[in-house]
């Protein structure tokens, strides 16, 4: 069924049990979203920061008191109920609308050029992931490598955490410590380490650098910590055991770029 509203033809998909819906409803998992490399946006900001940075988006399931505010998404708008969200969202109270879009990707070679890298090894947290991206967006940093076992960049959580900032900084994998080597020979590699003698606040930079973070349960591999040839900590009162990853993270990233 088509409708026409203020001359967009449109799809009209209320039946949960539709094979859009299902395909859709799909990309919850990651394994699908791999296969078919494309990926959930879901409320109006995700859908709206994604177009203005020319993600391709496929179609976005919307109610229909709601077409008005996407029509610059042109004919890709599905008019549906709430029932259809709430079974292809990914929250607990479904928003207006969600998406569907192309995953985008970069290459490690698109670094080389950059000054001011991030890698994050094996993160798992998606809530982390995405605050430490919006983080990275705010604060400058140039490019981010994900390494390791690392949670998928495209997990509806980790999109949501972002608000947004997905798009603001090349993002790409990254699986062999050789590659590393190879491509950043001249850079330096800080390790943050809680055993470190360097404190935060008496650590400058060089030009280019790559900032390494591990996971919160586990901190860097021995991998990562033998290939950096500086480290830092944060200076914390001695009662108090660790920050979270993502506040860390932020907190390193204003020192190096901003302050």
């Amino acid at each position: 069924m088509a409708n026409c509203i203020r001359g967009q033809i449109m799809e009209k998909i209320t039946s949960v049990s539709n094979n859009l819906v299902k395909e859709t409803a799909k990309l919850k998992q990651r394994k699908y979203r791999e296969e078919t490399n494309k990926f959930l946006l879901e409320g109006f900001k995700s859908i709206k920061e994604s177009f203005d940075y020319g993600i391709d988006i496929k179609y976005v399931f919307v109610k229909e008191n709601k077409v008005s505010d996407y029509k610059f998404l042109e004919n890709n708008i599905i008019i549906t109920n709430n029932e259809v969200l709430k079974k292809i969202s990914t929250t607990d109270t479904p928003p207006d609308c969600v998406g569907v879009a192309e995953q985008k990707h970069f290459d490690i070679s698109e670094a080389k050029e950059k000054s001011k890298i991030l890698l994050l090894e094996s993160i798992k947290d998606a809530g982390n992931l995405g605050t430490i991206l919006r983080t990275s967006a705010a604060f400058g940093v140039d490019f981010i490598f994900l390494y390791g076992d690392c949670v998928d960049l495209y997990n509806p959580k980790v999109v949501r955490a972002s608000v947004g900032s997905l798009w603001k900084v090349p993002i790409a994998y990254i699986k062999s410590i050789d590659s590393l080597k190879e491509n950043f020979k001249d850079y330096q590699k800080i390790a943050t380490l809680p055993r470190s003698k360097n404190l935060l606040k008496n650590f400058e930079a060089n030009k280019k650098f790559i900032l390494m973070f591990g996971s919160e349960a586990d901190g860097l591999s021995d991998e990562l910590i033998n290939f950096a040839n500086a480290d830092v900590k944060i200076e914390m009162k001695e009662n108090v055991e660790s920050l979270n990853l993502s506040i860390s993270c932020g907190i390193i990233l204003y020192k190096l770029l901003i302050n």
